[in-house]
């Protein structure tokens, strides 16, 4: 007998890889039970199936930087705020942070199948004496338009969000006399596709070449290097509210229009914005 629940939570990640770099990631999770009926007639209370399961994932890989540790250009060392991850290909880059900020994996490369199977193993190791199996399924959102991968901290956040390396995949719609601008929302999300979103603040040292960003949170100090020209500076925290502001803004700025935004955080969530270009004057 086997239980399914579709679309059970999401996970939101960053992911190291070798040919893009830092990307960010939001991944729905289906989840199947496959066990024997209990005497009341159920595999598992469907209750009970989703916080159970959301509860592992929140406490391991939700809101970490997956590291592949075997993918070429990789190191990683044990460092005065925990642990230390290095990397030369397709850049260098250096994120410093509390153990818990990361998730290191024996892999070249990080891939659904793989981290599906790491999850169900995992699951299944601690499952309920009649369910003889977990299996996890992962998946990106299916979009109907641009999409955008991208990294961030908020340390302000009491949260696993003040991790200074992780991410989302998120949608954007912008609005212009009450029209989608589509030709828009493609130039602003190839812009944002896989860049580290920072406050202005949080910047402690820079040059031409690169960016440090840095900060104590609740859970411990964090830091993070990389290249300038992939870095986009916020005047304040880069919340989803703050996102969609500040784009709203720059997007009413370059074409003189009233903008409308519609900013995602991940799947199903995030917040409106609206600028005019006489509010500047």
């Amino acid at each position: 007998m086997s239980l399914f629940v579709t679309q059970l939570t999401h996970i939101d990640v960053s992911l190291w890889c070798s040919k893009r770099g830092l990307v960010g990631c939001s991944w729905q999770v289906d989840a199947v039970l496959d066990g024997e009926l209990g005497e009341d007639g159920m595999l598992f209370d469907f209750g009970e199936v989703k916080p159970w399961i959301k509860r592992t994932l929140d406490n391991g890989l939700d809101h970490t930087l997956l590291v592949p540790t075997q993918a070429p250009g990789v190191s990683v060392t044990e460092c005065h705020e925990g642990l230390c991850v290095r990397t030369t290909t397709p850049y260098p880059m250096e994120v410093r942070g509390p153990k818990e900020a990361f998730s290191l994996l024996p892999w070249q490369t990080v891939e659904f199948d793989t981290v599906a199977e790491h999850l169900s193993q995992q699951l299944t190791q601690e499952r309920p004496e009649n369910v003889h199996r977990v299996t996890l399924r992962l998946s990106d959102e299916a979009i109907d338009g641009v999409a955008y991968g991208y990294t961030h901290g908020l340390k302000r956040h009491l949260g696993n969000c003040q991790r200074i390396a992780h991410g989302h995949r998120s949608r954007l719609h912008i609005f212009q006399q009450g029209v989608r601008q589509t030709m828009l929302e493609q130039q602003w999300a190839a812009w944002l596709d896989n860049r580290y979103l920072l406050e202005e603040a949080d910047i402690t040292s820079q040059d031409n070449d690169f960016l440090t960003c840095g900060y104590r949170a609740a859970q411990g100090d964090f830091s993070i290097t990389l290249p300038h020209s992939l870095c986009a500076v916020l005047p304040g925290p880069t919340t989803v509210e703050n996102i969609a502001a500040w784009l709203a803004k720059k997007v009413a700025t370059q074409s003189g229009v009233t903008t409308r935004i519609q900013a995602f955080e991940g799947i199903n969530k995030g917040a409106i914005a609206m600028f005019s270009p006489s509010a500047a004057i």
